[in-house]
């Protein structure tokens, strides 16, 4: 039984009682008996709402994880020094198979992007930071620590 359907059997006992809802206390009972009414109304839609937003943060749940399969994927194939499907890569890959990626600091702002090949050879952009121009040159492929000799 749920609390709608308690509050409505307590709504008829007390009116199987024949309680005078004329006297002091048969109105209090009355108002007691409707909010207890609107309380359980208000319980109902609260658990319709909760177990709507339950779904919906399934669903958000299965589709962030879709793109967390497609974006972290590991079990890509860089063997042959070609990319294999990477999003927003056109096959632009090291000597290991991995993307080749390039950092920038603006003179201006001082702020440091990561751009790539493709935007690299577009030959400069404005700093997303300051809109200053950026060009590209002399840039060098962001080297992995471990790659540095020296470096364990």
């Amino acid at each position: 039984m749920n609390t709608s359907e308690k509050v409505a059997y307590v709504k008829g006992l007390a009116e199987g009682l024949g309680y005078d809802n004329t006297s002091k206390e048969g109105k209090i009972l009355a108002a007691i008996l409707d909010i207890l009414e609107d309380v359980a109304h208000d319980i109902e839609d609260l658990e319709e709402n909760a177990w709507d937003l339950g779904e919906a943060i399934d669903q958000v749940s299965d589709d962030l994880a879709e793109l967390e399969d497609i974006v972290y994927d590991e079990d890509e194939d860089y063997d042959d020094g070609e990319c294999e499907g990477c999003p927003g890569c056109d096959g632009d890959v090291d000597e290991d198979g991995e993307p080749v990626f390039y950092e920038l600091t603006c003179p201006a702002c001082g702020n440091t992007i990561t751009i790539d090949e493709d935007v690299l050879d577009l030959g400069g952009i404005d700093c997303p930071n300051c809109g200053e121009k950026l060009e590209f040159e002399g840039v060098e492929p962001i080297e992995d620590e471990e790659d540095e000799p020296g470096k364990e």
